[in-house]
């Protein structure tokens, strides 16, 4: 079978705002999404997917891609969302299925669900190079939002996104400040519905100011060379979106005594937050009942 590696991804700046332009920076991670597919002249014009989960299967369908029937499935709700997607992918101009071949597509995604590094936006990336069709679009049509995790799963690179005109667009940067060795990452325990906390951003009404504010964050974050800078910016990201969202900061509400800074990576309250090492910090996370800690050269690929 040939195969398609889409990485995942880690948000480190302007969280929310990056849906009204707002620059954000963002950085792929080590792990991803396996994609493999093989395509076989037959007459039976069907489409066998199997999904899975660190190699374990999760999901079995078969789906008949010319009628877009579900012919059998062990999890009909997740067969639904494979089936609107790839029917997306016709709609967008694919010729994978102007023909009776038979389709198998296997995806094994590599971390666990709920770390949050994206396990929709890498089928995405991966399905839409396979069909040949607009990534960014197929994601706005089957799923929504920003866009930045498909940047980074097609850049596999750091890269610096921005909505502009309503398109997103993307640059790949260099992010490799000599700190970074100091910087982990700390698994809250839970994955967040970042649909949700697009909805509680969307109800505060879009702000040019905020948008401004985090555009010299995300600026002044890639120029830090220091990590007590880099700290300074990191709290002053915090405190300025719990303001406008009118929640608590991730530090306040689980590690109000923590001697670092804490840093919400994507929606807030869940997955991962960034932070840096100090003494015992592995005991400090640990009585707290945090026990997912990763090391930034662990965690992200470069």
């Amino acid at each position: 079978m040939s195969q398609i590696f889409s990485r995942g991804k880690l948000l480190l700046t302007s969280e929310y705002v990056v849906l009204d332009g707002a620059e954000a920076l963002a950085v792929p991670t080590n792990w991803g999404q396996e994609f493999f597919f093989r395509e076989q002249q037959e007459s039976d014009h069907q489409i066998f997917w199997t999904g899975k989960h660190q190699g374990q299967i999760w999901l079995t369908t078969k789906i008949d891609y010319k009628s877009w029937q579900i012919l059998e499935s062990n999890n009909p709700d997740a067969a639904e969302f494979v089936l609107k997607t790839l029917k997306n992918c016709q709609l967008l101009g694919s010729t994978k299925f102007d023909t009776n071949q038979n389709i198998e597509i296997t995806s094994d995604l590599q971390f666990p669900a709920n770390y949050g590094l994206g396990s929709s936006s890498t089928l995405m990336a991966s399905l839409a190079k396979w069909a040949d069709v607009d990534a960014f679009v197929l994601n706005e049509k089957s799923l929504g939002g920003s866009g930045y995790d498909v940047a980074v799963a097609k850049a596999n690179h750091s890269i610096l996104f921005k909505i502009e005109n309503n398109l997103p667009t993307y640059k790949e940067i260099d992010f490799k400040p000599k700190f970074l060795e100091d910087l982990i990452f700390v698994h809250l325990n839970k994955k967040q519905d970042s649909r949700e906390g697009i909805r509680l951003y969307r109800s505060k009404g879009k702000s040019v100011h905020l948008i401004a504010k985090f555009n010299h964050n995300t600026q002044q974050v890639l120029k830090s060379n220091q990590l007590s800078e880099f700290s300074d910016l990191m709290i002053e990201h915090e405190n300025r979106l719990s303001e406008f969202l009118e929640l608590e900061t991730t530090k306040k509400r689980f590690f109000d005594d923590c001697p670092s800074f804490i840093k919400s990576l994507g929606a807030w309250g869940g997955d991962f937050v960034l932070t840096s090492r100090f003494e015992d910090y592995e005991k400090y996370f640990s009585k707290k009942g945090f026990e997912t800690i990763i090391p930034w050269n662990e965690m992200v690929y470069s």
